[in-house]
């Protein structure tokens, strides 16, 4: 919930406690994207971003190193038809085999394993595929430094030496960080300099220092891609995953989150507890007050929420005037206490100036022995309701205890 509070807040142009320069300047410079200074940071480094983000960017970069490994894993031994004409016996049996080898590896990336695509395997896949074409540059150095190459054979040979360009050009089509592109992009660099050592050459800033600025200038462009890619994923998945109105989490991506914390906590052996939250009388808001009220009352109520609620605890609208609180290692007397300090927090004002009251139901995993989510939702359901006709403006507790938070209910 911090990227999604972060994300309807400080903007650029509003930033107060930037420098008026600074904040006119970053304000033309990111208005038509309405970046904000937490997102421009986060597509610098990833220590902020969502499960969410991670899940999906992953996703986008396995996909495409599938897609990028099995063109090359037809294309690149196929090449060998140039090697056979242009080398020797036996370089050219040699290049035969690093083709049909680096083939194999991207073949192996390309096929559709059965994988959980984490964020940890994206980079792993990621990683590998990168280093297939240096190595087979530095081993193709071994292959041919005997040789004394003219013509077609000189020119392919350089082509091999560009390698370490078009690894760097590669990572302009996968959502990326700017410390990942750089962090992903050294090997590169370290084989540029490797090849160059073993072929004989002396690293000179006239001689060398237009390849190295190309390589620095590719790997700019890659970065600058990667980051708005991953702007846009980002973009993207906020929006389907953050509802506009009260900024808690949509229904399908908040049971996502609970899915995850349930399997978490079921492997864990830990406490789960999730509150459910129905606004009391909020239909008679609407027909006196009119629907923009309403969401005024809305957006109250999920503010207080948030404000009430840990930092680790995720807020999802369910529905409607329904919100659920997923409260991670979170027993029921820390859902009791919780429920009491959210109570004297409030949930806001009615139109008319009255306390806004809410009808809450809560579940615990272990103390209710839930075998899965949807149970504990639907418990924390049927005590929410329980807690209605209870007479409103209470907590219904796992074991039956009820929390009376008002003398009376609101009509």
């Amino acid at each position: 919930m911090d990227g999604s509070g972060q994300m309807q807040s400080d903007l650029i142009d509003g930033n107060s406690e930037s420098p008026k320069g600074w904040r006119s300047f970053a304000s033309h410079l990111f208005a038509p994207i309405k970046i904000t200074w937490g997102q421009f940071f986060d597509l610098l480094v990833p220590l902020r971003h969502s499960a969410h983000i991670r899940r999906h960017a992953a996703s986008v970069i396995i996909s495409r190193i599938q897609l990028v490994a099995a063109i090359f894993a037809v294309m690149v031994p196929m090449w060998s038809i140039i090697d056979w004409f242009v080398f020797p016996w036996p370089q050219w049996a040699l290049m035969t085999v690093l083709r049909l080898g680096s083939g194999v590896v991207f073949l192996l990336l390309a096929w559709p394993w059965d994988i959980a695509k984490s964020r940890l395997q994206a980079d792993s896949m990621l990683m590998i595929l990168l280093l297939v074409p240096p190595v087979f540059y530095l081993l193709s150095i071994l292959v041919t430094e005997e040789l004394h190459v003219t013509g077609v054979a000189l020119l392919v040979t350089k082509l091999y030496a560009l390698m370490p360009n078009i690894v760097l050009a590669g990572l302009a089509i996968f959502p990326l960080t700017a410390f990942e592109v750089a962090l992903f992009s050294a090997p590169a660099f370290a084989f540029a300099v490797i090849g160059l050592f073993m072929g004989g050459q002396t690293l000179s800033v006239d001689v060398h220092g237009p390849m190295f600025w190309l390589m620095v200038l590719v790997m700019g462009v890659a970065m600058f891609s990667g980051m708005s890619q991953l702007h846009y994923i980002t973009a993207l998945v906020n929006r389907a995953m953050i509802d506009p109105l009260t900024g808690a989490y949509t229904r399908r991506s908040g049971g996502e989150a609970l899915d995850l914390q349930f399997r978490l906590s079921a492997m864990r052996n830990t406490s789960l507890a999730i509150a459910f939250f129905d606004l009391d009388k909020f239909k008679s808001i609407n027909d006196s007050f009119g629907h923009e009220e309403g969401d005024k009352a809305l957006k109250a109520l999920a503010e207080n929420l948030r404000q009430g609620l840990r930092r680790g605890d995720v807020l999802v609208r369910w529905g409607g005037e329904e919100f659920v609180a997923i409260l991670a290692e979170t027993n029921t007397e820390g859902a009791r206490i919780l429920m009491e300090r959210l109570r004297t927090t409030g949930f806001g004002l009615r139109p008319d100036g009255a306390p806004m009251t809410a009808s809450i139901g809560v579940a615990e995993r272990m103390t209710d022995g839930a075998n899965d989510w949807p149970a504990l939702i639907e418990l924390a359901d049927q005590r929410m309701y329980e807690a209605k006709r209870g007479g409103r403006d209470r907590v219904v507790m796992p074991g039956g205890e009820t929390l009376v938070f008002g003398d009376k209910p609101i009509f």
